[in-house]
């Protein structure tokens, strides 16, 4: 039986969650080939320290939870070499059970909503082009297609850039 949006619940991010958001992450990583060698964040030493991470002034992670796993998350935190007024959207990660509830929706608004409240102006994000569920869904929220990457990511091989202004 396919679970319900109501099985899930959003929360943010504790030290205990480390370990079962890194898997989460290895998991959907290899599900669509983003693997670490190719330069995919992956390979960041954060998917283990989500919590750590995220513990810094502007930024903040949630996770889903499901019957006591954690099955997906994602987060926000101040764009890397950027001027200060962006905030990125990062580590966005879903299983399969999660999937289709709006719970990636949900997280992408509560971090505009926390970066607008942290005073960033702007949200930008990078993802592939094999995350097809994903770009549609920031389409929707308003997100654009940029050319150039943004600031100092470390994720050069994420060939779809967006962004969107916080109004």
């Amino acid at each position: 039986m396919t679970p319900n949006a109501s099985q899930f619940s959003l929360r943010p991010v504790t030290p205990a969650d480390n370990a079962q958001m890194g898997e989460v992450i290895r998991q959907v990583s290899a599900e669509y080939g983003l693997t670490p060698e190719r330069g995919f964040a992956v390979g960041d030493a954060s998917v283990d320290a989500m919590y750590e991470t995220y513990a810094i002034p502007g930024a903040a992670y949630w996770v889903v939870e499901h019957e006591g796993r954690i099955v997906g998350g994602g987060g926000v935190a101040p764009l890397a070499g950027g001027d200060g007024s962006v905030a990125e959207l990062q580590k966005m990660y879903f299983l399969p059970v999660c999937r289709g509830q709006g719970l990636g929706y949900k997280i992408v608004l509560m971090a505009q909503e926390f970066a607008k409240d942290h005073g960033f102006k702007q949200c930008y994000l990078e993802t592939t082009a094999a995350l097809k569920e994903a770009i549609a869904l920031y389409e929707r929220l308003g997100f654009k297609l940029l050319t150039e990457p943004m600031g100092d990511t470390g994720h050069q091989v994420c060939e779809v850039r967006m962004i969107k202004a916080l109004d």
